[in-house]
């Protein structure tokens, strides 16, 4: 077994984060560094992480997360900022985010030890549509949300086509529901930005079928048989 795999069959990342982990030397194999990402894994092998023996865990789980503002997408901050992984807790498998929203942002994050579902998830091919509500500061015209939803330009690179509409306005803000397929950092904002109107706040929603619900803020639970179906179904 690809030691990027085995490490992500023990919970430490998704395979292309392992892949910069162990770059970064922080992965042993029979107590001797390795940066080879070729690497195959015997059974007889002993594998550290940050001079930790992991081993494949046995029972893959899998939740969802109502992710609060001020806390970072990651399991450990160099920063020592609040993670989200720090409210998982009561989870006794290591799980790790798929995924990022911004420190700003909050709303739907899925969580597991599953790397197969992880890769799944981010690979460009697949376009897993998500979905977001954003309030934007002041109005903004349709002929704004008729150039977000073509494409546009935010630091060389034209965005997809997308579905954006206006759902709800008040005296100071117009809310809307954007969806897009892409995941470019800062994505939304810059997006907006392309078209002079500044994100107050940004939530997002749903994650192709799975929605956020009911969850308060830094309430998670246990993504359904039926939710886990669906995300194992993606493959192609």
């Amino acid at each position: 077994m690809r030691i990027n795999k085995y490490l992500a069959d023990c919970g430490v990342a998704s395979r292309r984060k392992c892949d910069e982990l162990i770059l970064q030397g922080k992965v042993k194999v029979n107590n001797k560094v390795t940066r080879e990402l070729g690497l195959d894994i015997k059974p007889t092998d002993v594998v550290l992480f940050e001079n930790r023996v992991v081993r494949p865990n046995i029972r893959r789980v899998y939740y969802k997360l109502h992710k609060p503002k001020g806390y970072v997408t990651t399991a450990s901050d160099e920063k020592g900022r609040k993670t989200v992984v720090e409210l998982m807790r009561k989870v006794q498998e290591r799980v790790y985010p798929i995924g990022r929203l911004d420190y700003d942002t909050e709303g739907l994050l899925i969580l597991t030890n599953d790397g197969d579902i992880t890769n799944i998830l981010t690979h460009p091919k697949n376009l897993v549509k998500k979905t977001y509500i954003a309030s934007i500061e002041g109005e903004i015209s349709p002929q704004d949300i008729k150039q977000i939803s073509k494409g546009v330009d935010i630091g060389g690179y034209i965005t997809q086509p997308c579905s954006a509409q206006i759902v709800e306005k008040d005296e100071k803000f117009t809310r809307v529901e954007i969806v897009i397929s892409e995941g470019k950092n800062h994505q939304v904002k810059k997006m907006f930005e392309a078209v002079g109107k500044n994100v107050a706040f940004l939530k997002r929603v749903s994650i192709g079928e799975i929605k956020l619900g009911g969850l308060s803020r830094g309430e998670y639970k246990a993504l359904t048989t039926k939710e886990i179906a669906y995300l194992k179904s993606l493959q192609k």
